[in-house]
């Protein structure tokens, strides 16, 4: 009996697959429990169809990310913070502190999860961050920390 996939199933298949199954599994365990439907022409007209319009919003997603990325790598992000002699910070800069002052000075939402400083900045001067918009796009953003 083929059955669409709903959900990623062990030793079966992943979501979204067109696979064989005994007709006792399929109707005793798959279907039951939402994890599968019968491969009828109506089913396969809809899956198509939901696979396309999630192919499209994928690419949407794409388009979006890299137009959000061009326009962060041509940014410098300022941050003001207080320091002590020789241009030592009091604390440090860490990823979310820099996230928020991506969105607060861009207007760009932006998860701080997806921006990347390495290790915390403790001095004056110029870095660059690492923000991952999406799997595909990954974009160099300069920070340039400054004496408040």
């Amino acid at each position: 009996m083929k059955i669409i996939l709903l959900q990623d199933v062990k030793n079966v298949g992943k979501k979204g697959q067109l696979v064989e199954a005994s007709e006792g599994y399929a109707k005793n365990f798959l279907i039951p429990r939402k994890l599968g439907v019968e491969a009828t022409k109506s089913n396969l007209n809809d899956f198509e169809l939901k696979k396309k319009s999630e192919e499209k919003r994928k690419q949407e997603e794409l388009a979006e990310a890299q137009r959000i990325g061009k326009e962060l790598e041509e940014k410098v992000v300022t941050i003001s913070v207080k320091t002590g002699e020789n241009g030592k910070l009091f604390g440090s800069v860490t990823n979310k502190e820099v996230a928020e002052e991506i969105i607060r000075q861009t207007g760009i939402k932006l998860d701080k999860k997806k921006v990347s400083i390495g290790d915390p900045i403790k001095m004056l001067g110029e870095r660059t961050a690492t923000v991952k918009l999406h799997p595909k796009v990954t974009v160099e953003v300069t920070i340039k920390i400054v004496e408040a």
